[in-house]
């Protein structure tokens, strides 16, 4: 049976009629007769000719669905490059397989959420002149700098834990957005509280405040895009 490394898997992706081939637990399998793999790409996220181990075990499905196709191979293993871990963190991920894969994700959500509250409830405040939306929007901007810290350490712990701390472009522009987010958020804060009613008078220089909060909308979105397309690869014509 034949033995394909990672390039030759890479190469059998669907693209120019070239046949579409996926690996799951070192077995290679061609899937191009299937509906769900047209043109190399199954529900719009997975790629063809990569290792899906991993993704799979997330998949709605389980990997018995493989067995409908013939096997043409099996994937040799390629050593990865070791990544000096502490042995308590190593200890760590052993006991807890999640830690490897997940504290990333599950702490991104937050700062999202509240960077995007903050603009909205300032604006409700200017709308209504509901004092409670105004101090709604200060408590979001106290928790979005918390939980900014918090998915930036995660995100940087996921960079080099998954990807070797590699130079990709997406890290890139978020690391410096990400930096421009956190700078925005603890000068807005201050801003606030040394000066309580910056909202309740929103004239000359206390219209940058607002200003800088609703910058806070872009800065997160264009974070979370980046970050989403680590995971979702855009599609490309």
């Amino acid at each position: 049976m034949k033995e394909f490394t990672e390039k030759e898997l890479a190469e059998c992706n669907g693209e120019n009629g070239k046949p579409i081939y996926i690996a799951h637990a070192g077995r290679v399998y061609d899937v191009t007769a299937s509906k769900m793999w047209q043109g190399g790409i199954h529900m719009r996220r997975h790629k063809a000719g990569i290792d899906l181990t991993t993704d799979i075990q997330a998949a709605p499905h389980d990997p018995d669905v493989l067995e409908r196709y013939p096997q043409v191979g099996v994937l040799k293993k390629e050593e990865a490059p070791d990544v000096d871990m502490p042995a308590l963190l190593a200890s760590l991920i052993k006991r807890f397989p999640m830690l490897r894969r997940h504290p990333h994700p599950m702490t991104v959500h937050f700062p999202i959420v509240f960077c995007i509250f903050i603009p909205v409830f300032n604006s409700l405040y200017l709308i209504t002149g509901i004092r409670a939306f105004e101090t709604t929007a200060m408590h979001c901007l106290a928790a979005s700098i918390l939980f900014t810290l918090v998915a930036y350490s995660t995100g940087v712990y996921t960079w080099w834990l998954n990807y070797l701390s590699q130079p990709m472009r997406a890290v890139k522009i978020k690391t410096r957005v990400g930096v421009a987010l956190i700078i925005v958020e603890i000068i807005a804060f201050i801003w606030r509280m040394a000066v309580p009613d910056v909202m309740l008078n929103l004239q000359g220089i206390n219209v940058l405040y607002y200003v800088m909060t609703l910058s806070l909308l872009p800065l997160v979105t264009i974070n979370g895009w980046f970050g989403a397309s680590l995971t979702f690869p855009p599609e490309k014509d």
